[in-house]
């Protein structure tokens, strides 16, 4: 796991900003503290820092060059297969290895296969690899955008980082992407290919980039559509054989590491599965998860415990406080280099810090909701199909759930803002349908925050485009599985991926997500709806191994998740932050990007008996107001 960077000078004028790779190398260290390099020859430049993990000897330091000198790489990730692949290399192709890393048996797949051997590795990656026979720059993102990677071309030069801060390191031009910023308040997150800045770009994940000169090809290696077949016609225990088979598979393989490696435990399903598998595979293994002393309810360190000891690991819970998350935050809105304002990345940043000062690796359950039903939509979804009497209910009463106060912060009125949000995606045909439930704002609300000034040059049809490229297969007939698709496309890569890769690499800690392994994925997709999800129940196949794994009623226990008490930190500790600096009326006027009406109006409604989702707004607008400060202001 490493942070890399790259530069392509076109002119005189690209050329010019090389003397900025090391400042872009410099500011990602936090990726890879243990070592750093650069390579520099004419107009090519290339960046990495290192963490260290697999043949951590400096044989595995990059940037790394093949013995003729004409191939030279830079690669953030891991590839679980190199093994397999090392092998073929040596008998196939006679290749000689100098090390033990993954890092040269992807340097010479690539040497061998070209870009077809992005079909052959099995892993999380983003890399860039200069060609000086061709004089190009070929980059890749894998399948699902566990690694991040983005890009910014203009006249002069291409560059490619594994952050945003690298990108700016080289100087660029910054300018916000108005549709981004309008986007961003809807979904809390911006979605790739966007960036919140003109130019910079997200590579979409399954996505290559091959450039010469100013000609730039982007072109699809991976579409999980494409690899769905139909559904598999077995009976419930040999599908439920497979799925183990497949998972205790992509587990054993996430366990290989040269350094101390963990495995985060929160006691629920996903992470319980991880650590029975990972138990098989690893003796002495080590678990961590975090206790809120704060709160009863969301506090799951008993069942994680448990858990650990019938599995008898090497297990540590973190205790913290709603204090501890508050002192945090400064910290995280700090290594924000663009707007997120997904509120959990705050107790992961914390559980990262607090992990890697026993481990380097650890694996997560991260991606199982996803792809097995683990959110509130997928249940609204299920009954949302249903012609009952229920449904004609909800939605006859929807001027009635309008005005009654909607808040997440008691039971009842929590429950009214889920029945208005319910009643108005009923109306609605699918894919506009998942847009609003996976959004906070519709389009029309998020763009009353603006000045007319600002919207001057807003296009909608590039919001349209985002919706489309997310939803398009989401049809009248639409079942849970392309359901589940259109969450592997929009929220898996953009918000909560993007969140583990940010938080965990801040504090150089890397994370790996056996169940986002794409045979396990591709597999998974052809379960029938039925063995994942019905009106009263998520994760059902799920659910029937870990009670092969687990005794007793650890395997059927309701999921808490965790909720960032925003509400009360806004309307106390952080009152000053909001009416006296990031949101202070004399600041907003002077910025001249958010309506001082509107955004007076949301401060209002927060303070106020109904306040809905209006902390989610806020917190949307201190993240971005905290970046704008730091990088435009």
């Amino acid at each position: 796991m490493c942070g890399i960077t790259g530069i392509y000078a076109f002119n005189e004028a690209g050329r010019f900003h090389l003397i900025n790779l090391q400042r872009a190398v410099d500011v990602l260290e936090h990726r890879g503290p243990d070592t750093q390099g650069t390579f520099i020859e004419d107009r090519i430049g290339l960046g990495h820092r290192r963490l260290s993990v697999i043949d951590i000897s400096p044989k595995g330091n990059q940037p790394m060059k093949d013995p003729s000198g004409r191939y030279t790489l830079v690669f953030n990730g891991e590839i679980y297969n190199y093994l397999e692949l090392r092998k073929i290399l040596e008998e196939r192709h006679q290749v000689q290895f100098r090390s033990e890393s993954d890092t040269e048996v992807l340097l010479y797949a690539y040497i061998i296969y070209g870009e077809k051997c992005l079909q052959m590795l099995n892993g999380f990656f983003a890399f860039g690899i200069y060609d000086k026979s061709e004089n190009e720059f070929f980059i890749a993102r894998d399948r699902f955008g566990i690694k991040p990677l983005y890009y910014y071309l203009d006249e002069d030069k291409f560059l490619f980082a594994s952050e945003m801060r690298s990108i700016l390191a080289y100087g660029i031009q910054k300018s916000i992407h108005v549709e981004s910023l309008v986007i961003y308040l809807q979904l809390n997150y911006i979605p790739a290919p966007l960036s919140i800045l003109k130019g910079v770009s997200k590579l979409l994940p399954g996505h290559s980039i091959r450039i010469r000169n100013k000609e730039i090809r982007i072109s699809k290696f991976y579409e999980l559509e494409k690899e769905i077949y139909e559904p598999v016609t077995l009976n419930s225990g040999t599908i439920k054989e497979m799925l183990l088979e497949k998972l205790e598979e992509s587990v054993k393989k996430r366990l290989v590491s040269d350094v101390p490696l963990g495995v985060f435990l929160s006691g629920g399903i996903d992470s319980s599965i991880i650590t029975a598998l990972a138990s098989r595979h690893q003796g002495n293994l080590r678990t961590f998860s975090i206790g809120y002393k704060n709160s009863k309810f969301f506090d799951e360190k008993k069942y994680a415990h448990q858990v650990a000891m019938h599995f008898k690991t090497d297990h540590t819970t973190f205790d913290i406080t709603n204090e501890d998350l508050l002192d945090h935050l400064p910290e995280i809105l700090d290594h924000f280099d663009e707007p997120f304002a997904d509120s959990s990345a705050i107790p992961v940043n914390l559980l990262s810090k607090l992990t890697k000062e026993n481990v380097t690796v650890a694996l997560s359950g991260d991606g199982a909701d996803e792809i097995f039903t683990g959110y509130n939509k997928h249940m609204a979804f299920v009954n949302a199909k249903e012609s009952n009497l229920v449904n004609q209910m909800i939605k006859a009463l929807h001027p009635f759930w309008k005005f009654l106060p909607k808040s997440r912060n008691n039971h009842m009125s929590n429950r009214i803002r889920q029945l208005d949000r319910y009643a108005r995606g009923l109306k609605l045909p699918p894919d506009e349908r998942y847009w609003l439930w996976a959004s906070f704002l519709d389009e029309q609300k998020a763009l009353s925050c603006f000045t007319k000034g600002f919207l001057e040059d807003y296009n909608g049809q590039k919001i349209n485009e985002i919706i489309h490229l997310m939803t398009s297969h989401l049809k009248y007939d639409a079942s849970i599985n392309d359901i589940l698709m259109a969450d592997t496309r929009l929220v898996l890569p953009n918000d909560m991926l993007y969140k583990i890769d940010l938080m965990s690499m801040a504090h150089g800690l890397e994370v790996r997500v056996p169940f986002l392994d794409h045979n396990l994925v591709e597999f998974a997709m052809t379960i029938p709806e039925k063995f994942k999800i019905n009106s009263h129940e998520q994760k059902i196949i799920l659910r029937e191994i870990l009670k092969d794994l687990l005794p007793g009623k650890l395997h059927r226990r309701p999921k808490h998740g965790f909720e960032v008490p925003l509400l009360n930190w806004f309307r106390k500790d952080l009152k000053n932050l909001i009416k006296r600096d990031l949101l202070a009326d004399h600041f907003i006027e002077d910025q001249g990007i958010f309506d001082s009406g509107a955004i007076r109006k949301l401060k209002k409604r927060l303070y106020s008996p109904n306040p809905g989702d209006a902390h989610a707004h806020i917190w949307a607008l201190i993240v971005f107001q905290s970046w704008w400060k730091k990088y435009l202001g």
